[in-house]
């Protein structure tokens, strides 16, 4: 069964305020959170393919190999909660490695699936639905207030919650020191943290992975000015913009950017944005921040949960840990 609630407060009036705010800032900016329309979702399905982009592989193989000893540790599970599920195959992988031979307390699982795009919400969940003995519920909303939704609805165990993908790199440091306090005080105690990390890598290897030969990461980029245009009545002119990824060691995060080719008007017209954008000047799309195993554990424990385990890949510089609030 498959049911839906809806956190309000993700409108287009939200969409327009953030446009707004956003590109008047010094260094213009847009949310990396409104890359995920219909089309946005697809691309980054695609990208997940790229064989320059292997986080997602990675993150699988770790699912795959350690998610009957990762659920295990999760003596009295009954609800796990996914933040950002995306299609959906990574929580299968963990689920169906975790069944095998598992107890039954692991027999029967509430999924409750929190992401803002309601595109990536039915395709994860009808990709769930395959799943014996699952009941299923999606929140389209903001992931704190989802999260905090979707923990305090009526269950029966422990939650294990989940945030997966490395999505905890598109917040600066003391943004995802923030977020993953947020998590902590939406848990209760004995309930169970899964983080998904990218790790320092060299270079190169970063850069490829986000500005990849075939151009699928800068039509992902792009199409955020696609969808303002759509949604927001913008007039961006898509050709007229180009991506570029840079790696900043001293901030140890991968920057997106749509770059200005040539001096131009921007309007978007539901925003109330009106303005001139020179030749080289970039909008700031995207940061992707990579850690060292350490580094996610130090965060963890500063958010107050304690480390249970760490799994890394080491083929893909991929780090999986599994904490328990205290």
């Amino acid at each position: 069964m498959i049911t839906r609630a809806a956190d309000k407060t993700s409108t287009a009036a939200q969409f327009a305020s953030d446009v707004q705010y956003y590109l008047s800032l010094h260094q213009r900016q847009l949310p990396s959170r409104y890359f995920y329309d219909e089309l946005g979702s697809a691309l980054f399905d695609a990208i997940c393919r790229l064989p320059w982009y292997g986080v997602t592989r990675a993150e699988l193989r770790l699912l795959t190999s350690h998610g009957r000893q990762l659920l295990a540790r999760a003596h009295g599970l009954s609800t796990i909660i996914e933040l950002g599920p995306g299609n959906g195959e990574k929580l299968v992988a963990l689920v169906e490695a975790g069944r095998s031979g598992a107890e039954d307390h692991l027999r029967h699982l509430d999924l409750r699936l929190v992401d803002i795009s309601a595109s990536a919400l039915e395709l994860s969940s009808h990709v769930l639905a395959a799943l014996p003995n699952v009941e299923i519920e999606t929140y389209e909303a903001e992931y704190e207030a989802g999260l905090a939704m979707a923990s305090a609805a009526t269950r029966s165990g422990r939650a294990l919650a989940l945030f997966l993908g490395s999505n905890i790199g598109n917040f600066d440091r003391p943004g995802a020191a923030a977020f993953l306090g947020d998590i902590r005080a939406s848990l209760m105690l004995g309930d169970m943290f899964l983080i998904g990390v990218d790790l320092v890598k060299p270079e190169r290897d970063l850069v490829l992975a986000y500005d990849d030969p075939l151009g699928v990461t800068a039509a992902f980029n792009r199409n955020l000015l696609v969808r303002i245009n759509r949604e927001l009545g913008g007039r961006f002119d898509i050709d007229a913009f180009s991506h570029r990824a840079v790696w900043s060691e001293a901030h140890s995060r991968v920057e997106m950017h749509l770059v200005s080719r040539g001096r131009q008007r921007v309007v978007v017209e539901s925003a109330g944005v009106d303005f001139v954008i020179e030749d080289g000047e970039s909008i700031w799309t995207e940061s992707s921040y990579k850690y060292t195993p350490g580094q996610i554990v130090l965060a963890l424990e500063h958010a107050g949960f304690k480390l249970v385990e760490q799994w890394m890949d080491d083929a893909g510089g991929f780090a999986l840990t599994l904490v328990e609030t205290k």
